[in-house]
């Protein structure tokens, strides 16, 4: 495998901006030699040359990739990126197994500096007590200070102080809030891995990435359910992905890519910094926090690794019929069009989360009868109307369209959603019910 112990600052030349196995071993995945998908949703390919009716026909737009400009990329907070990191990600794009071994370098006072800016103002503060208006004063200073130490070792990640904030059902989700250096150097590391790891994602993933939303990885579902012979949909629930993340293989996944001790020591770290709950630490051997910066981009090599990688090999060698995925972080949508290979991919998938240590959540794991044909085949077996699902808080629903009758996927605010929100509406209102009409109105 080939290592690269310096990346020049020098700007490469633009590359195409569009993005263009069943596998019996854990390291047959790592090394799988995937391109980025450059369609919304990613497909089989046909096994005639010539493309079916049903690719050319799609009717959606290729998504643009977030290659190499001219000079600098933006990062995932909408800054510029330097010419050396655009470099970073030009080799990556041009050698797909390399390891990077010399990274650190590029985490510079300016790029700490943008990382600040790149923060929440009215965050609440970590263990530190730090608010981010209150560490603006004496910035320069402080981040020189901060440089230093990460560049010296002396920087140490302080606790993550943990807060629970209700969740639609009525259950308490936890919360890891950092210290605000920690977020800084976070911001700045993840700015720097962005540059790797952009190339490598999957076309499919869609969490907590630069210049991808919510809402494109509810479009591509609903564009795949619609134009693919999606007959069976698993609407899987990886139970307590965040909470249950193994640290040990967490670092292996970032070392396939990452070769740089310093900032393999940096991400060791936050993931062992520990959680500080009403003034009581205890150690965190698994797991990493929601809402630290660092998570989402750790839950996304992690995922790439143990599921991307694999379900894309799966589908390739193993599906003979259509197949759809469309994850976001740990939330994710396969389609299938025959429900032997929906069942026998169900069970192989435990089997690969275990390797992890993950597992799906019994309950919320469904594997649904869904699609175009769902209502005409479960009317002629005497059965009721397709099942729904929960995908990113909306409720999907099969439908058809006034106009032809022709299928089209249907979807609303989940229910549980809606009724939180409505009860924070009220209890929001009851609270300014005393507030001039003006200013309620303003606020509404």
């Amino acid at each position: 495998m080939h290592e690269n112990r310096e990346i020049s600052g020098a700007s490469r030349p633009n590359q195409g901006r569009d993005r263009s196995v069943k596998a019996q071993s854990h390291n047959a995945d790592m090394h799988a030699q995937e391109k980025s998908d450059c369609a919304v949703i990613p497909v089989n390919q046909p096994n005639k040359r010539e493309k079916s009716l049903a690719e050319v026909g799609e009717g959606r737009a290729r998504t643009k990739e977030n290659v190499i400009q001219s000079n600098t990329s933006p990062t995932q907070s909408g800054e510029r990126v330097s010419q050396g990191l655009s470099g970073v990600r030009q080799a990556a794009k041009e050698r797909r197994q390399e390891r990077f071994t010399a990274l650190l370098h590029h985490l510079s006072v300016s790029l700490l500096r943008d990382s600040f800016y790149a923060l929440k103002r009215q965050a609440a503060p970590g263990v530190d007590g730090m608010t981010w208006k209150k560490y603006e004063t004496g910035l320069e200073d402080r981040i020189a200070d901060l440089h230093s130490r990460v560049h010296r070792g002396a920087y140490q990640a302080q606790p993550t102080r943990r807060v629970y904030i209700p969740k639609a059902d009525g259950r308490q989700r936890p919360l890891g809030i950092a210290a605000l250096e920690d977020k800084i150097v976070q911001q700045a590391v993840v700015t720097i891995l962005n540059q790797i790891y952009e190339v490598d994602f999957k076309g499919f993933s869609y969490g907590f990435r630069p210049g991808r939303n919510p809402h494109q990885a509810l479009d591509a579902l609903t564009v795949g359910i619609q134009s693919k012979r999606v007959n069976w949909v698993l609407d899987a629930d990886i139970r307590g992905f965040f909470d249950n993340l193994s640290h040990e293989w967490a670092i292996k996944f970032v070392e396939h890519r990452v070769a740089d001790p310093r900032i393999l020591r940096l991400i060791q770290k936050w993931l062992k910094a520990g959680i500080s709950e009403d003034g009581q630490w205890s150690e965190s051997k698994v797991g990493t926090p929601q809402g630290a910066v660092a998570s989402p981009l750790l839950a996304n090599v992690y995922l790439h690794y143990a599921f991307d990688l694999w379900v894309e090999a799966w589908r390739k060698k193993v599906a003979t019929g259509d197949m759809i995925i469309v994850r976001y972080a740990d939330d994710l949508v396969v389609g299938f069009e025959s429900r032997t290979e929906a069942e026998c991919f169900l069970e192989m998938f435990r089997e690969r989360l275990a390797k992890f240590g993950l597992e799906l959540h019994p309950e919320k794991t469904r594997l649904i009868e869904f699609g175009q044909f769902a209502e005409r085949n479960r009317q002629r077996r005497g059965e009721g109307k397709p099942e729904t699902f929960t995908f990113l808080g909306f409720t999907h629903y099969c439908g058809k369209r006034g106009s032809n009758g022709s299928f089209i996927v249907w979807r609303k605010t989940a229910k549980k959603r809606m009724v939180a929100k409505l009860h924070a509406l009220k209890a929001e209102l009851s609270r300014r019910k005393h507030d001039p009409s003006a200013q309620v109105g303003e606020w509404l």
